[in-house]
């Protein structure tokens, strides 16, 4: 007695229905195109150099240095900005301070904006409130050396009217002994 055992191949799910997802795929896509297509006035589209969106004041774009009430940057160089930063993009330099009531201060500070990833760990790293990620989010360059910012970007570029002010003051700070 021979037994013939032939077994039933059948498709799976997903293959059987693959022209159907495509297929309705397309239809939503041309449904969309033609909607937009025929309703000009209904589309959410800026003009954008004549029209510019709104960010909230929440939004985190270009690093920026903050400086102290006489234009001094508010950076100690301690080193947590660049020890906390998963791109290792910030490098700074320290050196003594001339004056006897400040420790050390950088005599560089540079961010290399095309490894930088936006994260703000940066921002709370600092126990000064001497870097904030600010409102900025444009960065037009020709090279990649452009986007290496040093101290005078930072915290001294046009945009910023002389600087941004932090808002820890320095009096409380050493009443708190920090």
């Amino acid at each position: 007695m021979s037994v013939n055992y032939k077994t039933v191949v059948q498709k799976p799910a997903d293959k059987q229905w693959y022209l159907l997802g495509i297929a309705t795929g397309l239809a939503i896509t041309m449904k969309h195109l033609l909607k937009n297509l025929f309703n000009k006035k209904d589309m959410i589209t800026l003009n954008y150099p004549e029209q510019k969106y709104d960010y909230s004041n929440r939004f985190k774009g270009n690093h920026i240095l903050t400086v102290k009430k006489d234009g001094a940057i508010r950076c100690t160089a301690c080193m947590l900005c660049a020890t906390n930063c998963p791109a290792d993009c910030i490098t700074i330099t320290a050196s003594e301070h001339p004056s006897a009531e400040v420790e050390k201060y950088p005599i560089s500070y540079e961010i290399d904006m095309l490894r930088c990833v936006f994260c703000g760990y940066c921002e709370e790293a600092c126990p000064v409130d001497a870097i904030r990620l600010g409102p900025e989010w444009q960065t037009p360059g020709l090279n990649g050396a452009e986007f290496n910012y040093d101290i005078k970007h930072l915290a001294y570029r046009a945009s910023l009217k002389g600087g941004v002010q932090s808002v820890v003051d320095d009096k409380e700070r050493s009443k708190s002994g920090i």
